[in-house]
């Protein structure tokens, strides 16, 4: 191809919580114009700023321009959980064991966590953005316990170290008696991911790379030996296009009929007065993520990351035009009441003060697309749910493609088959929400 056209943009439903925790941004430089650069990246997530950080490392003085359809954080970026996960966590299994090489696998997280790490030294970023507190499987019944048992055996088995919590260390944990176990690991990051990823905004420019907010790309087409990049307001001709738009990447044409588009949704409280948190108990920071993978995550956050606060973040939905509806919303924050309320009966009932929608992509083979599309484009899409670690890495690979350098990352996605195709729609949504919902009712407790 040598013209791609935005068949569609972002769409999302309800705030950024994590965006909104942190109060109002800068004005948006918005692109305007012509302009030209050695390199464009569309899209501004964790992959896009991670793909912008790794140029300026690979060729000092080139000029990158960073293109975003909305503000920093108000897409996925400030829509997910926050965890940055060293361990395999595999969503498509019953216990987050991986079926490839986990321990490269494992050495590629950590590799995206140590390149996060130093973006937070080198630009500032406040530390309880990035907080390497570790995290916990919480299991309810039995069934969960087991899979918390499988995981635990397999993770002995590549030489990791893992902690089982009983039910009173979960209690003193959380101040919750709804868990029956946990397994404790240490490697995770509990990151404010809105922070990070302002803070990643606001140091990039200091090394030279342009970011251009409310500029969606509307296309990019081939002008003789390079790309011409267009918004409504502005263009920038460049010799290399760096896709960074995770599902989005289907609206530009790019495996159509192969990529999973769902949706998640979470809840916030409002903040914690000191009668709830005295009722509450429990430590002020910590992360569960459920034994089961169509369980639900439960954060509570202090002071330094937003506020004494407690995220629940449950049910998924398939829509393959990328648009989420209020009707699954409205459902789930249903749902995500109930479950807050049977994990903190001394608090139920409590509004949430925050409720949305977030954008995640998978395939069914578990495979990104990171690699070159056709000469001067490369893409860093597709994390399988996992866009904080995955998309750190998919970002670096892609911006190590365009640089011509070879390293493990690149030689890791470079191995990886291409996305499965889809079932045919509409028996794709039909299908998929009927599994989703049995799987969602299956984890009922977790």
């Amino acid at each position: 191809m040598s013209r791609y056209r935005a068949s569609r943009l972002p769409v999302h439903l309800g705030p950024a919580a994590w965006n909104s925790l942190l109060g109002l941004q800068p004005a948006a430089r918005v692109l305007e114009g012509a302009r030209t650069a050695d390199f464009v990246v569309i899209g501004a997530g964790f992959a896009g700023l991670s793909a912008a950080r790794r140029l300026t490392q690979l060729q000092a003085g080139a000029r990158i321009a960073v293109l975003d359809a909305g503000r920093l954080a108000e897409g996925a970026a400030g829509r997910n959980s926050g965890f940055m996960i060293d361990l395999p966590h595999d969503l498509s299994s019953e216990d987050y064991a991986g079926g490839g090489d986990d321990r490269m696998l494992i050495g590629l997280n950590r590799q995206a966590i140590a390149f996060a790490r130093e973006a937070v030294e080198e630009y500032g970023i406040a530390p309880d953005f990035f907080d390497p507190a570790g995290k916990v499987n919480g299991a309810t019944n039995a069934a969960a316990q087991a899979h918390n048992e499988s995981y635990a055996r397999h993770l002995a088995s590549l030489g990791e170290a893992s902690e089982m919590l009983d039910p009173t260390q979960m209690h003193e944990l959380t101040g919750s008696r709804h868990y029956r176990s946990g397994l404790y690991t240490p490697g995770a990051v509990m990151l404010q991911p809105a922070g990070y990823i302002r803070g990643l905004g606001a140091g990039l420019p200091m090394r030279g790379v342009d970011i251009f907010e409310n500029s969606a790309v509307t296309g990019f087409e081939r002008r003789g030996g390079g790309w011409r990049v267009k918004t409504r307001s502005g263009t920038i001709d460049t010799e290399r296009v760096i896709l960074t738009v995770n599902g989005h990447l289907e609206s530009f044409g790019i495996e159509r009929g192969r990529l999973v588009q769902l949706f998640l949704f979470a809840v916030m409280t409002q903040e914690l007065d000191s009668s709830a948190l005295s009722k509450l108990g429990g430590q002020p920071r910590w992360g569960i993520t459920p034994s089961d993978p169509m369980g639900t995550t439960v954060r509570r956050i202090d002071t330094g990351q937003g506020g004494n606060r407690i995220v629940t973040r449950t049910c998924a939905t398939l829509r393959s035009n990328t648009v989420p509806r209020s009707g699954d919303l409205k459902r789930a924050a249903r749902v995500m009441q109930r479950k807050f309320d049977e994990r903190f009966p001394e608090l139920a009932g409590m509004p949430m003060e925050h409720v949305w929608a977030g954008h995640l992509c998978l395939t069914l083979n578990g495979v990104a697309v990171m690699r070159e599309i056709e000469r001067g484009v490369f893409s860093g899409c597709v994390q399988n749910g996992l866009g904080t670690t995955r998309g750190t890495l998919t970002g670096i690979g892609a911006a190590e493609l365009a640089c011509g350098v070879e390293s493990d990352i690149t030689r890791y996605f470079a191995a990886e088959a291409r996305p499965r195709p889809l079932p045919p729609r509409p028996f794709r949504e039909v299908g998929a929400n009927a599994l989703l919902r049995w799987k969602e009712w299956r984890a009922r407790d977790e």
